[in-house]
């Protein structure tokens, strides 16, 4: 039976450094982000994030995240292959996936799929829709 929990999370800590200038005026940089989630996802996540920003600093990326907490009433960790990320300069949207046999403690066997919003500056949303194996 598949399980919906629905989350906010807050950026705790950024450093992202460029690794290469492109030709266009555009850039490739990778992000080491903190965030601390609260509501039916609780606790700590961690995330490496590679982007591709175009001239007008809109930007397209991908990611892999740890978070360790809780889901459902459940407590341990799991990780998530962000995909498709985008960035329009306002607000930054993508999907999500756990990535298969990541989940540790009672969090073993977790799978699911999801998308989440976080506009510029503000308190970003987070949905999964999970099942355990």
């Amino acid at each position: 039976m598949t399980a919906i929990a629905n989350g906010t999370f807050k950026i705790a800590g950024w450093d992202e450094k460029p690794y290469a200038e492109l030709e266009n005026g555009g850039k490739l940089t990778q992000a080491s982000v903190k965030q601390s989630f609260s509501g039916d996802i609780e606790g700590e996540g961690a995330v490496e994030w590679l982007m591709c920003y175009r001239p007008d600093e809109t930007a397209d990326f991908i990611g892999l995240q740890r978070i360790a907490g809780q889901i459902g009433g459940r407590s341990g960790s799991f990780v998530l292959l962000q995909t498709e990320g985008t960035f329009d300069g306002k607000e930054a949207k993508g999907r999500l996936s756990v990535v298969p046999g990541s989940g540790a403690g009672d969090l073993r066997g977790l799978r699911g799929k999801g998308e989440f919003r976080a506009p510029l500056g503000s308190e970003a949303a987070v949905r999964l829709d999970y099942d355990f194996e």
